[in-house]
């Protein structure tokens, strides 16, 4: 009898723990980023995004009962899984945080994914971990991204590539996850549209020179170069390397190395030369880069938007579950991305916090018109970018 009273106790010990933990004055959301690495100029307007919905929901006072969502950053290193994972597990054990905003790199988040999130029932909404592979990753149903899967990318910018009447490239990728994935992703794309692809090798990143790389893309030749690597990193290596040889003149580059630091680093010297990220030209676009720029945050950085409809989806979420616990959270992420529902822009964070209390529906939208098209799978549009006059000018977006 001890025994079952002292085990009934726990049991209600617990229900009671669980019913605070949801219902704390106190929310942690763990932001987990590359702040170092080879995309770290990307990070801190990512970073920054997800904090501006935090604040916003914090000031709204109206999820659940008025409670602080505080965000707690962790390095991802973007490359390190070891390093990547144990920050996870630190952000979950130590500062008790309720959901993950991140990883990015692609790599980094499917470790984290599998050994950190998913033995640990934790929510993750990546930004921008873009690689085909996440999509049949076992997950639990834990993991959703806003940013769109390199499968489309890939094609994205093979069409772009054939419009112009560039038939013959060569590839070269960040040797990880997302690179191969990307890298194989454009290559079929690309032959189907009738080009040809004179070769595709991977590089790595962190080294002081690419000549051997860039030697071997030279010799099998192309009339472009199609760089899938990070702005930080090997990717602008490579670039440079065949800059200072004629190799190449023209480029083409997805999203990874797409940021101020490309320009900042070549500007007219890659002038004409083309890339895609994530991107659309929608309302809410326009209202998130009018929002960060009052913030005095580049709302026009790559992800910046994506990161922001992270945050905001877990949080609504939890308005609409009436729980911040994971499990509890989990299965209302797509109910409030989709129709039906009131459609939902950045900066109303506040009208759909009222909507869910009342028990109406959502239909939230964001910076980046989030739309789920299959087990967390984002819908995505891509915007096409040009190098014009040494900077980056969005031309259009598919």
């Amino acid at each position: 009898m001890k025994k079952l009273l002292t085990a009934t106790a726990a049991g209600a010990l617990m229900a009671g723990s669980a019913f605070a933990a949801s219902h704390s004055d106190e929310i942690k959301m763990g932001i987990i980023v590359g702040f170092t690495g080879p995309i770290e100029s990307l990070a801190p307007a990512m970073a920054a995004g997800a904090e501006m919905a935090m604040a916003e929901v914090t000031e709204s006072g109206k999820l659940l009962d008025g409670v602080t969502v505080t965000p707690v950053r962790a390095d991802s290193t973007c490359v390190d899984s070891a390093a990547a994972t144990a920050a996870a597990e630190r952000l979950i054990t130590g500062d008790g945080i309720k959901g993950i905003m991140g990883a990015d790199c692609s790599g980094v988040t499917g470790a984290i994914l599998a050994n950190v999130a998913v033995p640990n029932g934790m929510v993750m909404i990546s930004p921008a971990a873009t690689s085909p592979a996440l999509s049949t990753a076992e997950d639990n149903g834990l993991f959703f991204r806003t940013a769109p899967s390199d499968a489309r990318q890939g094609a994205v910018l093979a069409e772009i590539l054939a419009e112009k009447g560039i038939m013959s490239v060569a590839v070269t990728y960040t040797n990880n996850d997302y690179g191969k994935g990307f890298a194989d992703a454009f290559q079929s794309s690309f032959e189907d549209a009738g080009g040809t692809v004179t070769l595709t090798a991977p590089h790595e990143d962190g080294k002081a020179d690419y000549s051997a790389e860039v030697g071997a893309l030279a010799s099998a030749g192309g009339d472009a170069l199609v760089v899938l690597g990070y702005v930080d990193q090997g990717g602008a290596g490579v670039i440079q390397g065949a800059l200072d040889t004629g190799a190449f003149d023209m480029f083409a580059f997805g999203d990874g190395m797409v940021g101020d630091q490309l320009t900042a680093n070549f500007g007219s010297d890659i002038g004409g030369s083309i890339g895609t990220a994530p991107g659309s030209d929608n309302e809410g676009g326009a209202k998130f880069a009018e929002m960060a720029s009052a913030a005095g945050i580049d709302g026009t950085s790559v992800y910046a938007g994506e990161s922001y409809d992270a945050a905001a989806l877990m949080l609504l979420a939890m308005a609409a579950a009436g729980s911040t616990e994971p499990g509890d959270y989990v299965g209302k992420i797509e109910m409030v991305a989709n129709a039906p529902g009131e459609p939902i822009m950045p900066g109303e964070l506040d009208k759909a916090l009222e909507i869910l209390a009342g028990g109406g529906d959502i239909d939230y939208g964001g910076a980046t018109g989030v739309e789920f098209v299959g087990p967390g799978e984002a819908a995505g549009s891509y915007a096409e970018y040009v190098i014009e006059d040494g900077a980056l000018k969005v031309v259009g977006y598919r």
